[in-house]
């Protein structure tokens, strides 16, 4: 049954607050947490966007949704440390204030990785060329840039771009491959091996497009690297012109591939850069290991560096200042983020088809289902969801808020009684409901009247909570102004003292829930060429009951 009693809504309430209210556990966590969120928001755009995972549009608001590991770590330390540290950080998104290396510097780096630091080729060959994929999915998705041509030289630099195509082919990719002067070693033919065992083409210099514009969103420029010295010679020599001259065509208003450079922009003097200033001009460098002195003259939107396998001795050896890799990742950004053209941003949808057939026949059931879909898709906070209010002036309002149940009898949350949105509500007791499951390409939207619920359902879920969050909701008088956050760190210091030997916090009077019932819920999903998929239920009586009618809307 979908109509839930007191109790079983309990444990759908504490179901689903779970595992964002599992690091606040204790006063610390909660102190620590609130730190943290101000502290990374106050961090300049550039380091905020390296230290954060992507996050769902709908959880970038809230506390910890998006942080990644390197924030985690972050919040973690003393505030000694977490200063020191965030004034380290911040100089690294200047690029100025960043390691370069010479030639000799660079091919010393290497020989001490592979002698006495016990690297093979192979080793750092597969980490640069995954760093070198990662950062491609970081600029470009594949959604918009699929195609991709790797074009790659006879040594170590080729060997990086044949890893990164492989990788590239299960990031969504459809790469291929030309490989003009292939290096019969073990090494470089297991490498074919692997991209032919997955299908993925082999083009010779003679089968390339003669426009390449026309076949290819990305092309990968893995011909030489920093140990390349003298002029190119046949067929690279023809190959670099070709590349250098896209961007001639690019002028003359015919949109060209983007070019990602690994290490070294091909034809490039390693130290002086682009001498003669006709050279391949990249939209993204990929640095390895440390950038190299001509990535000085690099002016792309997009210069990253990878290659996270540099040990301490070689660090310290050659005072290397290099940017922390955020979280888990194998590539990290250099410089600002560029900027973007708002109106050309856009995706283009690829979902499984919504049919009318396939649907529940009542719409709380079809919401639970692409519910538990989302949680088991491990989204953040999928209970987040937009409600929008208009008191008796009609002015409309939106805040996030976090689903705290559902059943038949509507969808319910917790606030405060005296907040902005509890006065329009009690002027106007209809809202609206939106949620965004950005990775699954669907929305709800849910329109209804409000009513609040029982005190005893808003007493059950308040003593739910974590004693922090109960404190919290005494100290906050809601939507109204404070001199500053000190007083309200006071206000709850003094309450958490006040309370420190009684086990049951009382439920403050202005504090408790709400429930929409809806009148109309529309299921929304994402399609190719924007024609998504939007069914809505709207009720209606039939033979003196009340039954859904479910309609499909044009998108």
């Amino acid at each position: 049954m979908l109509l839930l009693n007191s109790r079983a809504r309990l444990v759908f309430y504490v179901h689903v607050r779970t595992r964002m209210w599992s690091i606040l556990r204790n006063k610390t966590a909660t102190a620590t947490t609130m730190t943290c969120f101000f502290l990374a928001h106050s961090l300049p755009p550039p380091l905020f966007s390296a230290l954060f995972k992507p996050s769902p549009p709908l959880s970038a608001g809230f506390p910890g949704a998006g942080w990644g590991p390197a924030i985690r770590s972050f919040c973690s330390r003393s505030d000694r440390e977490r200063r020191a540290m965030a004034d380290r950080l911040e100089g690294f998104c200047d690029p100025s204030s960043i390691s370069y290396l010479t030639q000799r510097e660079a091919a010393e780096i290497d020989e001490n990785l592979m002698g006495p630091l016990g690297f093979s080729v192979d080793q750092l060959m597969e980490l640069a060329g995954l760093s070198v994929a990662t950062s491609i999915a970081e600029a470009y998705k594949a959604s918009e840039y699929k195609r991709i041509l790797a074009i790659c030289g006879p040594g170590n630099n080729g060997g990086d771009g044949l890893v990164a195509a492989r990788h590239l082919f299960h990031f969504g990719y459809k790469p291929c491959i030309c490989y003009p002067k292939r290096t019969p070693k073990p090494l470089y033919t297991g490498l074919v091996t692997q991209l032919e065992s997955l299908r993925v083409p082999f083009l010779s210099v003679e089968d390339l497009p003669s426009d390449l514009s026309s076949e290819f969103d990305i092309l990968v420029d893995a011909v030489f690297g920093f140990s390349f010295h003298g002029a190119a010679r046949p067929p690279f020599d023809d190959i670099i012109r070709r590349l250098a001259g896209m961007r001639k065509s690019d002028q003359a208003n015919k949109k060209s591939p983007a070019i990602v450079s690994i290490d070294i922009p091909s034809g490039w003097h390693v130290e002086e850069g682009d001498v003669s200033g006709e050279g391949i001009k990249p939209d993204m460098l990929v640095s390895l290991t440390a950038p190299k002195l001509c990535a000085k003259q690099f002016r792309g939107p997009h210069h990253f560096l990878g290659g996270r396998f540099v040990p301490p001795p070689i660090a310290e050896k050659y005072n290397l200042r290099l940017p922390p890799y955020p979280g888990t990742s194998m590539c990290v950004r250099i410089g600002k983020i560029p900027q973007v053209d708002i109106s050309s941003m856009r995706e283009n949808y690829i979902s499984p088809e919504f049919q009318e057939e396939e649907v529940e026949a009542h719409p709380i059931k079809q919401f639970r289902k692409w519910f538990e879909e989302a949680v088991a898709a491990g989204l953040r906070e999928p209970n987040a969801m937009a409600l929008s209010t208009a008191g008796k002036d009609g002015k409309p309002s939106s805040r996030m808020v976090l689903l705290k149940g559902v059943d038949e009898d509507g969808f319910v949350w917790y606030t405060n009684y005296e907040s902005q949105k509890a006065r329009e509500l009690s002027e106007n007791p209809w809202a609206s409901l939106l949620f965004y499951w950005e990775s699954l390409n669907r929305q709800v939207r849910v329109e209804g009247s409000v009513e609040k619920v029982s005190n005893e359902e808003s007493e059950l879920y308040f003593h739910s909570r974590p004693r922090g969050s109960q404190i919290g909701a005494i100290v906050s008088n809601q939507s109204s102004i404070v001199p500053g956050r000190q007083v309200l760190h006071q206000q709850y210091k003094e309450l958490e003292e006040k309370f420190s030997d009684v086990n049951l916090i009382p439920k403050p009077k202005h504090w408790g829930g709400y429930r929409l019932k809806p009148e109309l819920i529309e299921f929304w999903q994402g399609q190719q060429s924007r024609l998504h998929d939007r069914l809505q239920y709207c009720p209606q009586e039939v033979d003196g009951r009340r039954v859904w009618r479910i309609v499909r809307l044009a998108p």
